[in-house]
């Protein structure tokens, strides 16, 4: 048994019971190949939530500090994140980002970049549109319907695959991929 799976089964325990996850949709979700999780964020709970309710293994980027910190920096790259530099572009982030897609693995991303603070879904910036054109995987939106209350049910809702493929046929842009994944997750989320 991995370090990863040891964590995400130690999660799962402490939180299921406390938050009494509700899974919808994991039927859409790929055995097999490169897979974009695309997900609404309203907490910092969300990345463990989408890391132990995927059926599979999920890679997050992490902003670098975390990786000078004491004990994060020997856990953290054992449970899938990398670093990202916050505020500019970080070449070598992107580049992992679509290696870890092409290679058939799965990443968890949160396009709205921050947490919501009304709970509302925001607008996606343009490296969820970025990663779904060029990492050639499946796109699979997600809701994360709360709120994070103890012992009230946190729903976890993936939807189908988002097909892309008219977009990738007239080569839209990562703004316009990005907006229609996010038409996606609020679908989920009014469901």
């Amino acid at each position: 048994m991995t370090f990863y799976q040891v964590i995400k089964g130690t999660v799962w325990q402490l939180l299921n019971p406390m938050y009494r996850f509700d899974i919808e949709g994991l039927e859409h979700f790929p055995k097999e190949g490169g897979v974009l999780i695309c997900a609404n964020h309203i907490s910092a709970l969300d990345p463990p939530v989408v890391g132990i309710t995927s059926p599979r293994p999920v890679h997050f980027m992490a902003k670098e500090e975390l990786f000078h910190m004491p004990v994060l920096k020997w856990a953290i790259p054992k449970l899938n994140a990398f670093p990202v530099k916050r505020g500019m572009s970080d070449r070598d982030a992107l580049r992992k980002a679509i290696s870890l897609l092409k290679s058939g693995e799965v990443m968890g991303l949160f396009p709205e970049g921050t947490r919501s603070i009304d709970g509302k879904l925001g607008k996606g910036f343009s490296g969820a549109g970025f990663f779904a054109m060029k990492g050639d995987a499946h796109v699979i939106p997600c809701a994360i319907i709360g709120p994070y209350k103890p012992f009230k049910r946190l729903k976890v809702r993936y939807g189908k695959p988002i097909d892309l493929t008219e977009l990738k046929e007239r080569k839209a842009n990562a703004e316009e991929v990005t907006a229609v994944i996010m038409e996606h997750i609020q679908t989920l989320l009014d469901k």
